[in-house]
């Protein structure tokens, strides 16, 4: 008699999940997320608001993947209530950019040739130019994922495998990075016009998240409309919206009637509002682009809905 317990699908494990190209890519980001947290809290070290920002974005990306790998590693997956390639797909976009931002900053704000003076010394110097190292492969690695799972043409595949899928993410990343602008000392409460033009961005973020999550819960063929027409056509009023953000925002900041056409000379480095001010131009433009991209894709994609 055969044992009742075996699963209808083979082994409990599956060693693929190891294995595969991709299975081989989550375990070096294991590895290279291990190693550069490790680096950087035993003697690196970080301060700040960017070295906090650093080790919180490798630890949610090293907790995440040790989620991915256990699950695909034992086939618990199934058990979860998600669209599992939605969730990876987008969860391996969100750590590329976060591993990416991650790369830059640690070494552009702790990382240089020389040794600091005691006690850190030169140990210390060594430990930071290793983990800046490691940071760059852990980036390469999540990209990797990202690459070897991206839908080609012609190929089933979950809606945040394709490029508009993907897409998604990097805008609402880029979203994430007009609102810590907005926030700082951006003075974006002086006129009406770019109150709007904050009500542009939130709209979109919100939308965009929402997409993302009703992809990676698996409710997008309950809406009681096509998901794939759902999204071109929002996707088509956010291209409408930031562009007139576009338009808007560099006006009313930097014409010389509202605002300053160039950086004052007495503005102090690091909290000047003509800085922040350009940062949300440059990033409306960025995501601007992003979205007239997302439409283009949108019209072409074929999607399954759980997969």
């Amino acid at each position: 008699m055969g044992s009742t317990m075996e699963p209808p699908g083979g082994g409990y494990l599956h060693l693929g999940a190891v294995t595969s190209p991709v299975g081989t890519a989550r375990v070096l980001q294991l590895v290279f997320g291990c190693t550069t947290f490790s680096l950087v809290a035993h003697r690196g070290g970080f301060s700040g608001v960017q070295g906090t920002f650093c080790v919180a974005a490798w630890g949610f990306c090293f907790a995440l993947s040790v989620l991915v790998v256990a699950c695909e590693f034992t086939r618990l997956h199934g058990c979860l209530r998600l669209s599992w390639g939605n969730f990876t797909a987008a969860f391996a976009m969100l750590a590329t950019l976060l591993s990416a931002t991650a790369a830059v900053i640690y070494p552009l704000y702790f990382t240089r040739l020389e040794c600091p003076p005691e006690p850190e010394g030169c140990t210390a110097r060594n430990f930071r130019l290793a983990a800046s190292v490691f940071a760059g492969l852990l980036f390469l690695a999540y990209a990797t994922e990202v690459a070897l799972t991206r839908a080609r043409p012609g190929q089933v595949a979950s809606y945040m495998a394709t490029v508009s899928g993907l897409l998604k993410i990097v805008q609402a990343f880029v979203a994430c990075i007009i609102f810590g602008a907005l926030v700082h000392d951006s003075r974006y409460g002086r006129y009406v016009a770019t109150q709007w033009c904050v009500a542009v961005y939130s709209l979109c973020f919100l939308a965009t998240v929402v997409v993302v999550i009703l992809s990676v819960l698996g409710h997008t063929g309950g809406l009681g409309c096509p998901f794939d027409r759902m999204v071109v056509v929002y996707t088509f009023l956010a291209v409408l919206l930031y562009l007139s953000a576009a338009v808007i925002w560099p006006v009313f900041c930097f014409d010389p009637k509202y605002g300053e056409p160039g950086r004052p000379p007495d503005c102090p480095r690091g909290s000047c509002p003509w800085d922040s001010q350009l940062v949300v131009a440059t990033f409306t433009y960025i995501n601007l682009l992003l979205y007239v991209a997302d439409l283009a894709y949108s019209q072409r994609i074929r999607f399954v809905p759980t997969f």
